[in-house]
């Protein structure tokens, strides 16, 4: 048989007493295992939450890029219209519309209450010969209503070619001028 253990003394007595000498113990294992797998699945769920919110963020982005370059685009047409508008001779074009006649050479007022140089009143320069109209228009004949029309979508009538119409002074340049329609910004 065995023989039986000698007592232990000083610092393994004190050892020996601290650790129980029963053998391993599977109570003592079950906290530590569940503290593990709650923080491995604590760990996943966050990284899962981490990663949608990532994934809707790069959607969020995607959506504001397209949105910053659908007003980029537009914003390059409206600066195109202003830039048509704004060169001299549509300037001047418009002007003339509005009635606005050039104004010569400036006169100034010095602080005196002089005046330097000829001031003039400004004249509207003689009007432009307009185009005579055709000899059919003017030998009297009332104009056959399918003729106009016709005439205004560009196929012959009947009763033969119809004359060109002049487009009315008023509404043209409005069609000129009017900008290209654009998709309403977000």
């Amino acid at each position: 048989m065995s023989k039986p253990a000698a007592p232990l003394k000083g610092r393994a007595a004190r050892l020996a007493r601290l650790m129980p000498s029963t053998g391993p113990s599977t109570a003592a294992r079950t906290p530590f295992v569940l503290l593990v797998v709650l923080l491995l699945g604590g760990g996943l769920i966050t990284l899962l939450l981490l990663n949608s919110a990532l994934n809707e963020g790069s959607f969020r982005l995607s959506e504001l890029k397209r949105d910053t370059t659908e007003l980029t685009d537009e914003q390059q047409a409206l600066q195109r219209d202003v830039d048509s508008r704004s060169q001299p001779d549509a300037l001047e074009r418009r002007a003339r519309e509005l009635g606005m006649v050039p104004g010569g050479s400036p006169a100034f007022l010095d602080p005196d209450g002089t005046v330097r140089g000829n001031p003039t009143e400004a004249t509207a320069p003689p009007p432009s010969p307009s185009p005579t109209p055709s000899p059919r228009a003017s030998a009297g004949a009332a104009p056959d209503p399918d003729a106009t029309a016709t005439g205004a979508s560009g196929s012959a009538s009947p009763s033969g070619p119809a004359p060109a119409a002049e487009p009315d002074s008023a509404t043209a340049p409005a069609a000129e001028s009017t900008p290209p329609p654009t998709s309403p910004g977000r």
